[in-house]
């Protein structure tokens, strides 16, 4: 069924009039006539009666006008949505991410899209950095925001990876440790040290970072803990069970300010990265993809050292 013929019924149904219908829709009086014919005869039903006078509606008629406004305005919607789809104005996209190093911008860049991209709904997945990328190439997730890690065999192929930002390695000491007021600390101070970090399958690319710093200063690393919680670490510095090492905005998780976070020398940095299948359009996750690199460029991701960390006298070893 033409829709054009029903929108054409619909006019003269309301005006009652082939005359004014003709003049409202801009065509000529015969080939509005012709079309209201072929509509009846596709149906079956006379849905309007005419003579010289007057023109009223059938039951069939009255039924079909009725029916037609709902199914036309459903339509309208219909088509008004799609071109909103199609502009990335609505839909759902799905974020993976790690917590501590998207923390401070993650939750005001969200209230950024939402302002202007009201009708789509974004969900969140906290997962780990390999978890996100796995999830990134099955398609189950939009984009992830995460750490490098070795790509699968043929995810390579099918990814697309932006640096996003680098942070620094620090060790996380009480405030009553020696340490704690040095402004940097050696990797070679870390020697015979009962050390804390989250457990390598919780995040390969910082525990790569930390065994990297090690061997560059040609130290065995001494494991006392290695959590599978990055809050933990944070835990038994805390308790005096070992000297933590984590990336510098896991300062976040410590808003009291009972641990001191110092970066270690020579600096090691890990990576954060936005990655998304090279094949997915979708209007929505590309505007989103374009927010994020947009305060990318603008600093808007960079995480600053909270001032009570900040670098303080270095008393020596």
């Amino acid at each position: 069924m033409d829709l054009r013929h029903l929108r054409y019924f619909r006019a003269v149904a309301e005006d009652l009039s082939y005359s004014k219908a003709a003049r409202r829709l801009n065509i000529a009086q015969p080939a509005l006539t012709r079309a209201v014919q072929e509509l009846e005869a596709e149906i079956g039903a006379t849905l309007l009666e005419r003579n010289r006078r007057i023109v009223r509606l059938t039951a069939a008629g009255d039924l079909l006008l009725h029916d037609t406004a709902i199914l036309l305005s459903r339509l309208d919607e219909t088509v008004r949505r799609v071109r909103r789809v199609a502009a990335g104005q609505m839909g759902e996209v799905g974020v993976g991410y790690i917590g501590p190093p998207t923390g401070r911008f993650l939750a005001p860049l969200l209230a950024a899209f939402g302002r202007s991209h009201p009708d789509v709904t974004v969900q969140l997945e906290e997962r780990t950095p390999e978890r996100v990328w796995e999830m990134v190439a099955r398609g189950r997730l939009s984009m992830g925001l995460t750490r490098p890690v070795l790509a699968v065999a043929g995810e390579a192929l099918t990814l697309e990876c932006e640096r996003l930002r680098e942070e620094r390695l620090c060790v996380v000491i009480p405030h009553h440790h020696p340490w704690a007021g040095r402004s940097q600390v050696s990797w070679r101070d870390l020697r015979h040290r009962p050390l804390v970090a989250l457990d390598r399958r919780e995040g390969v690319g910082l525990h790569e970072a930390v065994l990297r710093g090690c061997r560059n200063a040609r130290i065995d690393p001494s494991w006392l803990h290695t959590p599978s919680v990055v809050g933990t670490v944070l835990t038994y510095v805390e308790a005096g069970q070992g000297i933590g090492i984590t990336s510098e905005s896991v300062a976040a998780l410590d808003p009291a300010n009972r641990l001191r976070f110092v970066p270690l020398t020579p600096t090691q940095q890990v990576q954060l990265v936005l990655v998304w299948r090279r094949d997915d359009d979708a209007p929505a996750a590309a505007a989103l993809r374009r927010l994020i690199l947009e305060w990318r460029d603008e600093g808007r991701l960079a995480e600053p050292v909270p001032e009570s960390n900040g670098p303080g006298p270095d008393p020596g070893p």
